[in-house]
């Protein structure tokens, strides 16, 4: 049963600082925390990146136009690639020591201007947003909110290497956390691979998401993203496993309308 929560203020902020906190003015729905984990390394430059932030920006602005999401999904972002993970509270990067909640309110989220450089930290990024949304979901239950099971979206165009680039094995550490979290039904997660990634980089993914996983010819990340919140309707209406099943297939076989 939810306490009370004050209502919101005279004049609600438009953007969100790094100060935000965990729970949004007077906003009672029921939560789906929506973490995207993204590969923003030297091998996503030129087309691929730009079609990244292209998408980012029209999802956003469809997010906030549907009704049924945009006062639930809260979305954070993280990146690995540049300087090593990044957190982002829409459009700002927040610093390492910093203690408020990367999720913002969809109708409130702006999606940052991303860049792409440096070495695939796949391994740390995963394990990055599997505490965010352990986080996130401990906040919502301490103010008295309600969560439909988050959703965690891995995008990646290679192979998970160490901080000098070099390919490492460490990510098979993730096998067994992921499939015990998803067995205890505390997140859903979805592993794409894009762009030339190779079979050993689709064996990695295979490997983490048995079930929800996808190699995708060049870079359809608007599809991608749209599959997201049919994800998160789903879930709100409380649909059967099967149907997230269904969803996914169906995702994945519109690739040759892509591909022509």
């Amino acid at each position: 049963m939810n306490p009370t929560i004050p209502g919101p203020p005279a004049t609600p902020p438009q953007d969100l600082p790094t100060a935000y906190a965990d729970i949004e003015f007077g906003n009672n729905a029921q939560r789906l925390p929506l973490l995207l984990c993204l590969d923003i390394s030297s091998s996503m430059a030129g087309e691929p990146i730009r079609l990244l932030n292209e998408a980012l920006t029209l999802w956003g602005r469809e997010i906030q136009d549907d009704v049924g999401l945009s006062s639930s999904v809260e979305i954070a972002l993280v990146t690995f690639g540049g300087t090593g993970i990044g957190v982002w509270q829409g459009p700002h990067l927040l610093d390492p020591r910093a203690t408020a909640s990367p999720f913002v309110a969809a109708h409130q989220f702006r999606p940052p201007q991303l860049s792409a450089s440096g070495v695939t930290l796949l391994t740390e990024a995963v394990e990055t947003g599997m505490r965010l949304v352990a986080a996130r979901k401990t906040q919502l239950r301490r103010s008295g909110l309600q969560y439909y099971r988050p959703q965690i979206c891995l995008v990646t165009d290679g192979l998970p290497t160490d901080s000098q680039g070099m390919a490492t094995d460490a990510w098979r550490r993730l096998v067994p956390t992921l499939a015990a979290e998803q067995d205890a039904k505390r997140f859903r997660f979805y592993a794409f691979g894009i762009g030339g990634i190779s079979e050993r980089g689709q064996q990695v993914l295979r490997e983490l998401a048995p079930k929800y996983h996808a190699t995708l010819k060049g870079f359809p990340f608007r599809d991608l993203l749209q599959t997201m919140s049919a994800s998160a309707s789903a879930e709100q209406q409380g649909a059967e496993e099967e149907t997230f099943e269904q969803l996914f297939n169906r995702f994945k076989t519109q690739r040759p309308a892509w591909d022509s």
